[in-house]
């Protein structure tokens, strides 16, 4: 059953997503102050490392007064951020050593690449495998999206492209309707892909203008979202994806297993109803990455082991998502069980 939790009036005016955008909060002293939380929790040695970015809307979700908030452990700067870890490294999945070959083009696997649409997010989960990424290696422009787009027409073993980020829907409708474009006229590709988080963290961001591109779209489109906890699904985010699957866009959901979050078997029962509900397909819950700063979300592989099989008692198969691990250079994720 949802627990129904206080929520905080943190988003005080109607603002378009792009004005909260520019409306983030960023400094770990007013999360805390906004969340009636102790400045001793949070680490500013952390927050120099990583950027605190978190959405009005996203903090709104969370309880006040809760230090163990599901939502405000995944943003909140700690000092455990700040210990070395062995395994863990800046590059987990070794996207820029080996795996790219243009600006902006990672091709790991046969048939698919990833095109990294935006080089922001409008949340920094401290958990992200991306968080030492550099980033600004991979600010294009529209001359260097020409030729990513020329390196995908040259491979005819591609049929998809996946734009990710940072986040993609972090761009203007303008700028991803152009490349959509430009990715129409390739004819080996047909499917389109996009990954983000906004609709979670700002829900507002499913507008008009971006239901009339993705409804003009050709190519077939889907949409990977990323929640972990039910929690996140809000009423704004139920009304997003209903506005999408109406769009004729395919929605599916990719978690990632988290210590003191979501490992626990009820939770992950919980959020994949709720996917269900709300017109999300639950796809993969992953293991952490092993990117340095993030060790202690850490769950070991024999607890998740236990915990996917607890899932398959309790929930039919289409709502039990594939439990995974990516490993550099293997042809696909991997499952662990």
């Amino acid at each position: 059953m949802n627990t129904i939790l206080p929520t905080l009036q943190l988003e005080p005016s109607p603002q378009s997503w792009q004005q909260a955008l520019q409306d983030l909060i960023k400094k770990p002293s007013e999360l805390a102050e906004l969340l009636n939380l102790s400045p001793e929790q949070l680490s500013q040695e952390a927050a120099e490392q990583f950027e605190v970015r978190v959405t009005r809307h996203f903090a709104s979700l969370m309880e006040p007064g809760n230090p163990n908030d599901p939502l405000l452990l995944q943003v909140l700067p700690g000092i455990a951020e700040t210990i070395k870890a062995e395994g863990y490294s800046s590059e987990p999945l070794m996207e820029s050593d080996q795996f790219n070959p243009r600006p902006g083009v990672i091709h790991k696997y046969k048939g698919r690449l990833l095109l990294m649409a935006s080089n922001q997010c409008a949340i920094n989960c401290r958990y992200c495998f991306r968080r030492h990424f550099p980033y600004q290696d991979h600010h294009l422009g529209r001359k260097q999206w020409l030729e990513a787009v020329d390196y995908i027409a040259q491979d005819h073993s591609l049929s998809e492209v996946i734009l990710s980020g940072g986040d993609p829907l972090s761009q203007s409708d303008k700028q991803l309707s152009w490349l959509a474009e430009q990715l129409k006229d390739i004819p080996h590709i047909k499917r389109l892909r996009i990954h983000s988080r906004l609709p979670v963290v700002l829900p507002s961001r499913v507008d008009e203008k971006l239901l009339s591109w993705l409804n003009s779209e050709h190519l077939q489109t889907s949409m990977v979202l990323h929640i972990n906890h039910p929690q996140e699904i809000s009423t704004e985010l139920r009304h997003a994806c209903k506005r999408l699957k109406d769009a004729d866009v395919r929605l599916f959901n990719q978690s990632v297993l988290l210590k003191g979050i979501n490992d626990n078997s009820g939770i992950l029962a919980e959020l994949s109803e709720a996917l269900f509900e709300s017109h999300i397909q639950p796809y993969y819950l992953h293991q952490l990455d092993k990117v340095q700063g993030a060790a202690h979300f850490q769950v070991e592989d024999e607890d998740a082991r236990r915990l996917y099989y607890e899932l398959r008692a309790e929930l039919p198969g289409y709502l039990v998502p594939l439990l995974t691990q990516e490993i550099p250079g293997k042809a696909a994720k991997t499952p662990i069980v």
